[in-house]
């Protein structure tokens, strides 16, 4: 199965190391949802991958509204636990027939 279009739902330590590990493949349009100081450096900047002294950067489609990003193809929900029940509620715009939602949480 072949995904082009990804969407990472939070951009902490979790969604920002496999977003920018996603973003590298060829073929892969990368989407985030953040908000606050994560947005504003994704919007500047794009996702950044610090591996000993090499720096991987990534540009990507940035959003705090999910009705920005559209349906996609995955959808990787990284928050914290207690966050879970409000992205179930904000999800629904990204997720079609055939979308897949997979998580990647700590605390869980």
């Amino acid at each position: 199965m072949t995904f082009s279009k990804i969407c990472i739902y939070g951009a902490g330590a979790i969604g920002g190391w496999i977003g920018a590990r996603l973003a590298q493949r060829p073929g892969v349009a990368l989407s985030v949802v953040a908000r606050g100081e994560s947005l504003l450096e994704l919007e500047s900047h794009g996702l950044q991958l610090h591996s000993g002294d090499q720096t991987q950067n990534a540009k990507v489609q940035a959003s705090e509204k999910p009705t920005a990003l559209g349906v996609q193809d995955l959808v990787i929900i990284a928050v914290k636990a207690p966050s879970l029940l409000d992205v179930a509620k904000q999800i629904h715009p990204l997720i079609g027939p055939n979308t897949i939602v997979m998580t990647a949480m700590n605390g869980v």
